[in-house]
């Protein structure tokens, strides 16, 4: 699993730092998936292996501008470069009426179509680009979800001593169920290929967070998770000093949650315009006062920074991805 930071900074953009957007694929898979869309994003993507032509989703986590904003200038470009697979949107409601008022008033033709899936009303998971993808309701000042990706279409072999209890005859049955085909047999029984797998090794987790001033409601999500990617906008000290009307959590409180339930990978991003790179106001700021609550293997984002977790659990980071200069 790879999952690749386009923008790192929460409200407005640095000169480091763009505003919020991510994008996650497995290695198996082709086609990839993108979380939120801050303004500014597809300029971003030229900068990576990622292409509009295989991007199969896309999953908002709110409807601030800048996790947002993005959205009209990614799906006319993907039309404009000739595009006509569908694309999923996953976000809420109200981001169908903000796409399809920009594109009319913008004489935009999208030569695809798209599907649009508001979170409000999401009774099931969403199986896509090798995943399965599910909401996790957050608290933020408007409604705001976190997304949970957790690894499909694992590695498997057959379970020959089902196949052969279930009188299954040997030959290319058994390659289709393999494969994870359904199959009638014999025009009465209903074969799933799944039923007959053996799993070599446990699914990936990461959950992939908006928004959020109470990481307490990731609890149950988080119980046998892998990577936490979640904001930390400010040190606890500027946190005390803006109050608690913007609804962010401090580096501090998202340390203590995620050491608190011994998550072994915690990514922290979304940070507030006042954090440089260097000076008083040094994003090492954020980074010391995590490392001071929490035992695992911490990282902060950084814009195109790209992350590796292998099927044991184990978080890397690449080499930069950016090709700018």
């Amino acid at each position: 699993m790879k999952f690749t930071f386009l923008g790192t900074s929460a409200g407005l953009p640095t000169k480091q730092r763009n505003v919020t957007s991510l994008a996650i694929s497995l290695e198996k898979e082709k086609g990839w998936c993108l979380v939120d869309c801050g303004e500014g994003t597809q300029q971003q993507l030229l900068h990576t292996p990622y292409t509009l032509a295989t991007l199969e989703a896309i999953f908002i986590t709110h409807i601030h501008g800048d996790h947002c904003y993005g959205l009209p200038g990614i799906l006319a470009t993907a039309g404009m470069s000739g595009r006509t697979k569908p694309i999923k949107i996953i976000a809420p409601k109200p981001i169908e009426e903000f796409i399809t008022v920009v594109l009319k008033t913008t004489d935009c033709y999208i030569p695809y179509s798209i599907e649009f899936i508001a979170t409000e009303e999401l009774d099931n998971d969403i199986e896509i680009a090798g995943f399965k993808v599910e909401a996790v309701e957050l608290r933020h000042r408007v409604p705001s979800h976190a997304w949970y990706f957790t690894e499909i279409n694992l590695d498997h072999k057959l379970n020959i001593e089902k196949l052969k209890q279930d009188n299954i005859p040997q030959g290319p049955l058994w390659g289709r169920l393999c494969k994870g085909e359904n199959i009638i047999l014999d025009k009465t029984r209903a074969l799933i290929g799944k039923d007959y797998w053996i799993d070599n090794i446990r699914p990936r987790k990461i959950i992939i967070s908006g928004d959020n001033c109470q990481p307490n409601l990731l609890t149950q999500a988080s119980k046998t998770l892998d990577v936490l990617v979640h904001e930390a906008t400010y040190t606890q000290e500027v946190s005390d000093k803006v109050g608690k009307a913007p609804m962010h959590t401090s580096a501090k409180d998202i340390a203590l949650f995620a050491n608190n339930l011994q998550l072994p990978n915690l990514v922290l991003t979304h940070f507030s315009a006042r954090y440089t790179q260097y000076g008083k106001n040094s994003i090492k700021l954020i980074h010391d006062e995590a490392k001071k609550f929490y035992c695992g293997n911490l990282f902060l984002a950084e814009d195109f920074a790209t992350y590796h977790l292998n099927k044991n659990g184990q978080l890397k980071q690449l080499p930069n991805i950016n090709n700018k200069g």
